[in-house]
C-alpha cells in the first residue's frame, strides 16, 4: 500500500469550489450496474473563505451538496450550496457572519460601538451550516449538522426549501448527524438537553415515518428515553450512538462541552465552539449505558472503560444475552478535532505526519455488554461469547469495567466513517464493515474489514483521495457483501481528476468510474453519502 504523499496533492481537497448552473455529463469507464437507478447525494464543506476572511477548521466550510444521477448506464453530476442563513449572510456581507465550529464571527465593523456591544448580548446565534449529512424524514430529505437546525432540500434540483428548528418540537439542544433509520422510515436520534434538577442530560428522540394524513412527521417527534449526564453542566460531545433490535447504547466520552464556558464565550470573549471543549484525564472513563428501546426504559448500570474519543458506531447487535458494540475509537482523552485545523492539514507531508504522531491512536474496538448482571460476581469476567476476547468485570463499587477486543489497528491508520449492509444487518449480527482509510488524517484508501476474522481488503491508487464509501446491496443479494461501494475520488494529477467510483464489495475490485473535470467535483473527509432510489 502507498503510505506516502510527498507531492501534497491532498491539499486540493481543502480548496473552495463554485457551484454549477446545471448538471454535466460524466465520462464512464467500465459498466455501470443496471440496478443503480437513482441519485448519489454527497454533502460536505465547499467554501473555505468568504471575501478576505478564511474559515479555520475542517468543520467550518459552508455546506455543498453534490449529486450523481444514474440513468440507463449513464451518469451526470451536479452540485449546489445549501442556502443556509450562515451561507447567505456570509455571501451577502462578504465576511463570516455566524460563528462556526472553529471560526469566530466578529461584529460588523460598520456598526457603531453601541450596536456591536448589544450584538454580543443578544445571546448565542447558533449556526445552521448543515455540512455533515443528509437523510430522509418521511418523504422529505434534510441536510444536517449537529445543532438544533436541519434544512429541507429538494433532491431533484438541490434547491434549499426550509430551515427547521427542532427545538420547536422536542426538548433538545441539538442532535447528531448520524441517526438510525428503521425500514418503515422511523428515525431515532440523540442529543443533549436540559434534564431533571436543572442538570444536562441526553434525550433519545423518535420521529415517526410518513404519515397517512400527509402531515409533517417532525411535528410528531417525541422523547423516548433520557440518559443522565455524568457531569451536571458538562455533557459529553456526542457524534453517534448504537441501536440494536431492542436496545440503545450510548457511550459518554471524556470529551466534554463546558456549558458555562459556552454561554460566556459568546457574550464576553467572542470565542468559537472549539474553545468550549475540554478533556480531563481524571474524567477519562467511558460511561456505557443501555436502554431497552421497545419500552423506553433506562437501565441503570454503569459500564466503564479506559478513555477514548468516539465519533462513529459501526454496528450494535444482541447475541445470547449480550450486546455487542463495534466502534471506531481514538485512544486517550485528548480531543481529536484539535488536529483538524485547516492550517495543519494543508502543510507538507512531513508536517502532516508529525502532527498526526502526537494525536490519539485510532483503533476499531468491540465492546461487549452483559445484560444479566449479578453483583456477587465481582472480579469475574461476565462475557462468555466464544468468538470474542472482550471482557466485562464487576467491581466492588457496582460498576462493570469493559476491556475491548481490537478488530483493526495500524500505526496512524484509521478505519473511519464506517458503513455496513445496513438494510439487512443494521442492529444484527454481521461480518463485514467498510470504511474510509485515513493515513495520518489524509484519506487515501477504502477498506473492507471482516469483523469475525479481522481480514482486510483495500482499494487504493497513487495520489488519489476517496470519500466515505456507501454500500448499495444488489437486488438479488444472497451473501451479506453482495453489492457495490460508491465513493467520490479526487486524483489531482489526472486529466479528469474527479470521479465517482464503483467498487465490487466482495473483492474490492473496480467495476466502473464516472469521471468529470477537476473543477466539477471536490471532496473532503467530512462528507456523508446517501443513495436515493
Amino acid at each position: 500500500m502507498n503510505n506516502h504523499h510527498p507531492a501534497g496533492g491532498y491539499k486540493k481537497i481543502f480548496e473552495t469550489v463554485e457551484e454549477l448552473s446545471e448538471p454535466v455529463p460524466a465520462t464512464v469507464t467500465g459498466r455501470i450496474p443496471s440496478f443503480l437507478k437513482g441519485s448519489l447525494l454527497r454533502l460536505g464543506p465547499g467554501l473555505f473563505e468568504v471575501g478576505d476572511e478564511p474559515f479555520y477548521h475542517l468543520f467550518d466550510g459552508q455546506a455543498l451538496m453534490h449529486k450523481f444521477d444514474f440513468k440507463n448506464g449513464q451518469v451526470t453530476y451536479f452540485r449546489k450550496y445549501i442556502k443556509t442563513d450562515a451561507y447567505v449572510r456570509a455571501i451577502t456581507e462578504k465576511r463570516v457572519v455566524i460563528t462556526e465550529f472553529g471560526t469566530f464571527a466578529y461584529p460588523d465593523p460598520c456598526k457603531n460601538i453601541f450596536s456591536r456591544f448589544f450584538t454580543y448580548f443578544k445571546g448565542v446565534e447558533v449556526t445552521d451550516n448543515c455540512l455533515v449529512n443528509v437523510y430522509p424524514i418521511g418523504e422529505d430529505y434534510y441536510a444536517v449538522t449537529e445543532t438544533n437546525y436541519i434544512t429541507k432540500v429538494n433532491t431533484d434540483t438541490l434547491e434549499t426549501l426550509k430551515k427547521v428548528d427542532l427545538c420547536n418540537y422536542v426538548n433538545i439542544n441539538g442532535v447528531t448527524a448520524h441517526p438510525h433509520i428503521e425500514r418503515d422510515g422511523t428515525v431515532f436520534n440523540i442529543g443533549n438537553c436540559m434534564g431533571k434538577g436543572a442538570s444536562l442530560a441526553y434525550n433519545i428522540v423518535r420521529i415517526p415515518p410518513t404519515q397517512k394524513d400527509k402531515s409533517d412527521p417532525i411535528e410528531k417527534s417525541k422523547v423516548v428515553v433520557q440518559f443522565p449526564s455524568a457531569e451536571r453542566f458538562k455533557p459529553s460531545y456526542v457524534h453517534s450512538f448504537g441501536m440494536s433490535e431492542n436496545y440503545f447504547v450510548f457511550i459518554e466520552t471524556p470529551v466534554k462541552i463546558n456549558l458555562l464556558k459556552f454561554l460566556s464565550a459568546w457574550s464576553i470573549r467572542g470565542s468559537n465552539y472549539m474553545d468550549c471543549f475540554e478533556s480531563n484525564e481524571l474524567l477519562g472513563v467511558i460511561n456505557h449505558q443501555s436502554v431497552e428501546s421497545g419500552q423506553g426504559e433506562y437501565i441503570d448500570h454503569k459500564f466503564r472503560g479506559a478513555p477514548i474519543n468516539l465519533f462513529h458506531h459501526i454496528n450494535t447487535y444482541e447475541d445470547q444475552g449480550f450486546i455487542v458494540a463495534d466502534v471506531c475509537t481514538w485512544k486517550g482523552f485528548e480531543f481529536v478535532y484539535n488536529y483538524l485545523w485547516l492550517a495543519n492539514l494543508r502543510t507538507n507531508w512531513e508536517e502532516v505526519k508529525k502532527a498526526a504522531m502526537m494525536a490519539p491512536q485510532p483503533e476499531v474496538r468491540r465492546y461487549v455488554i452483559p445484560l444479566d448482571i449479578h453483583r456477587e460476581e465481582q472480579g469475574k469476567n461476565l462475557i462468555c461469547l466464544p468468538y470474542t476476547t472482550a471482557t466485562a468485570t464487576m467491581r466492588s463499587d457496582g460498576t462493570i469495567w469493559l476491556e475491548p477486543e481490537v478488530l483493526f489497528s495500524g500505526p496512524r491508520q484509521a478505519f473511519e466513517f464506517p458503513q455496513i449492509n445496513y438494510q439487512k444487518h443494521g442492529g444484527k449480527n454481521y461480518s463485514y464493515a467498510y470504511a474510509l482509510g485515513l493515513n495520518h488524517f489524509i484519506p487515501d484508501r477504502i477498506i473492507k474489514l471482516n469483523v469475525k476474522t479481522k481480514e482486510t481488503w483495500v482499494w487504493q491508487e497513487p495520489d488519489s483521495y476517496p470519500s466515505e464509501p456507501l454500500f448499495v446491496q444488489t437486488p438479488d443479494a444472497v451473501d451479506e457483501d453482495d453489492g457495490v461501494l460508491l465513493t467520490i475520488v479526487i486524483s489531482p494529477g489526472a486529466q479528469k481528476s474527479g470521479y465517482m467510483l464503483i467498487i465490487n464489495a466482495k473483492d474490492m475490485s473496480e467495476i466502473a468510474r464516472a469521471e468529470v473535470d477537476y473543477i466539477a467535483v471536490k471532496k473532503c473527509i467530512t462528507n456523508s453519502l446517501y443513495y436515493v432510489v
